[in-house]
């Protein structure tokens, strides 16, 4: 068992997906934050927690906490990153980091002048595979990079009947499917090549501009067999879905395709990477499977095997070949490195987990590509 003691806010979706991963980790969970305090004690009861919490003073005050992780929706990330940090707590928040570049341009350098760790939670970078082909581009053995492809694709929004706190501008963000989960896409494939993106085109898309809420907040999430309920219809816009044209420092290129509503893709990422000596694909419904295309020999199926992977990526693949790794073991990967960093003690050594700058940089990103569909033109990604 390790020292840390974690609590979380937020005790939706996401929440017990952290409280999980960090249990397999032997971390402790001390305890629970929900939106009531009634909620609070619900969760903790529910997930075995000795603690619900009633505000979020009272978790900052609890000496037994050493790190708070925040799942909870985007409009509040800036304030309890802020007093976390304040009260001398590492975080690990999901993801965006803030509403706009200018809370993330201060929790960035708030993170950078506090002794405390900082995490983001682009946890899709701790599939074992492509941390194996970031080690592959950085000992060149895909070469120049020419093209990055790829897409992000789902349907649990396919209805207008279905909702979910995140649909809302004003809960949000202005973006949504692509600051969502495109967002995951920009951070791995920049993660994996080292290129960073210099220019973007952005074309939105929201199918429904009326969605039909239900009265009490019954979200898609809780299960396709949803009892019927008394429906409001609400505005909705923010985007659906997105097409997305990049161009990376040193002249590759890149294709988005980023979507809600696409029937049938529950949570499908896939990427190809085109180098001048070896090209590369995967798709996380596959997560153990990476296609690596050779021109003048044959192509090769790599699988997900500690003993075929680069030394460095071993530790981050805790199961022989065959016994899949999947969407619950990146957050345990994920949080791996968080702690692992936080008990080396160096608060000033480089990150080996997505940092509060990563967080700003997708932001900032986000903007853009906000900025050029409004504009409906080519524009500069600023530094």
């Amino acid at each position: 068992m390790r020292k840390h003691g974690v609590a979380i806010a937020g005790a939706g979706f996401i929440g017990p997906v952290h409280l999980e991963a960090l249990r397999r980790l032997g971390i402790r969970i001390v305890g629970l934050l929900g939106s009531t305090p009634e909620k609070s004690r619900a969760a903790a009861l529910a997930q075995g927690v000795e603690k619900g919490y009633a505000s979020l003073d009272e978790l900052l005050a609890d000496p037994d906490v050493t790190a708070v992780h925040l799942a909870l929706p985007n409009v509040l990330h800036y304030e309890y990153c802020c007093r976390a940090i304040a009260a001398g707590k590492h975080v690990m928040c999901e993801k965006p980091l803030a509403m706009n570049s200018r809370e993330t341009a201060e929790l960035a350098a708030l993170a950078a002048r506090s002794n405390v760790a900082c995490g983001v939670a682009y946890n899709v970078r701790f599939y074992p595979l492509n941390l194996q082909v970031r080690a592959m581009i950085r000992a060149g053995e895909l070469g120049e990079i020419y093209s990055v492809c790829g897409s992000y694709r789902q349907d649990w929004l396919l209805f207008d009947t279905d909702y979910n706190w995140r649909v809302l501008e004003e809960a949000g963000g202005k973006l949504r499917a692509l600051a969502d989960i495109g967002t995951h896409w920009l951070d791995l494939v920049q993660s994996m090549t080292g290129l960073e993106i210099e220019r973007v085109v952005c074309d939105l898309q929201t199918v429904h501009p009326v969605r039909q809420r239900p009265k009490g907040e019954i979200e898609t999430f809780s299960g396709k067999n949803k009892p019927a309920v008394d429906r409001e219809p609400v505005d909705i816009t923010t985007d659906d879905a997105a097409g997305v044209l990049l161009k990376f420092a040193g002249g590759a290129r890149g294709v988005l395709d980023v979507s809600q509503v696409t029937a049938g893709r529950k949570n499908e990422v896939s990427y190809e990477i085109a180098g001048s000596k070896a090209s590369v694909s995967w798709n996380s419904e596959k997560p153990d499977q990476l296609w690596i295309g050779r021109r003048d020999q044959p192509s090769e199926l790599l699988s997900r095997d500690p003993s075929l992977m680069a030394g460095e990526v071993r530790r981050y693949a805790n199961y022989p070949g065959g016994h899949v790794e999947g969407f619950p073991d990146t957050f345990k990967q994920l949080f791996r490195a968080f702690y692992d960093y936080i008990e080396a003690g160096d608060f000033r050594a480089p990150a080996t987990f997505p940092t509060f700058a990563d967080g700003h940089r997708e932001v900032v990103l986000c903007e853009a590509l906000l900025k050029s569909h409004t504009a409906q033109s080519w524009v500069e990604v600023p530094r």
